[in-house]
């Protein structure tokens, strides 16, 4: 395996990229959600892309514009189709035996692949992807989760025999968890608009889907609450968190991937 690390064009700009080679005809682009630069949280990407080109298969990532070594102003992933469609061109040029390429984003990562209807791809794994409204995350500024996180958590905890020995035992704080009671059953959301936009650009992309889920990620459990299109497509990961840090979801997280590499 050949690590590249490389500057391709997005019109006039310079955008970074790195390609791990490798001889596969199938490839993977990674796009990365947030702010992040393109080696992920914690390098998580940057691992990835090494383990998944072990197996053969080349992977390419990139910094969005305004994001890391790119040039340019950073408009978000609601703006960033000409950032993506352009590292796929990169992609498909410095990988020429390519003939399909898997998607893969986390987060707006995956809402972006979404908005954008997957054009130019041959399928997309989407993780965690996010459907929180601007205004509703910004009226969320005193850290109180909508009710679904809420019986999200709970559910998980009841799972656990130590939660219950901590309540007998008088280490939990009632007040609190009555709190968490009451807002727990408070009338469900209703679908967010961009959930709604999310779904109508999937429907027309024609390529397998998979949808991840981090069981323990509020994103992720937000999503499923908004989520009104197809669910057959969607896998969980039972305790993983947003980034999946722990290395039995590492795994995990791989070999979904490489099964959509690999279908």
């Amino acid at each position: 395996m050949t690590r590249l690390h490389l500057d391709f064009g997005c019109g006039s700009l310079k955008l970074a990229g790195t390609i791990d080679q490798a001889p596969a005809t199938t490839g993977l682009l990674i796009v990365t959600g947030g702010n992040e630069i393109r080696s992920g949280a914690f390098s998580g990407q940057a691992h990835l892309a090494a383990r998944i080109a072990a197996k053969g298969f080349p992977v390419f990532r990139f910094d969005r514009r305004g994001v890391g070594d790119s040039e340019g102003e950073n408009r978000g992933f609601r703006r960033s189709r000409r950032d993506i469609e352009s590292a796929l061109e990169a992609f498909r040029a410095l990988a020429p035996q390519i003939e399909r390429v898997i998607g893969f984003g986390n987060c707006d990562a995956a809402s972006a692949l979404m908005l954008m209807g997957g054009t130019g791809f041959d399928g997309l794994v989407l993780s965690n992807p996010w459907t929180i409204e601007e205004d509703v995350a910004t009226d969320a500024a005193d850290g109180t989760p909508p009710p679904a996180v809420i019986r999200a958590r709970y559910a998980e905890k009841l799972k656990k025999p130590g939660e219950w020995a901590r309540l007998f035992k008088g280490g939990v704080d009632l007040r609190k968890l009555a709190r968490g009671l009451f807002r727990s059953v408070a009338p469900p959301e209703t679908s967010s608009s961009l959930a709604e936009e999310m779904r109508e650009g999937l429907n027309g992309f024609e390529g397998p889907v998979r949808i991840l889920l981090a069981t323990a990620d509020r994103t992720a459990q937000v999503f499923e609450t908004h989520w009104q299109g197809d669910k057959s497509c969607i896998a969980r990961c039972s305790g993983a968190g947003h980034a999946y840090v722990d290395p039995a979801h590492r795994k995990w997280l791989e070999e979904q991937v490489l099964a959509a590499l690999r279908s």
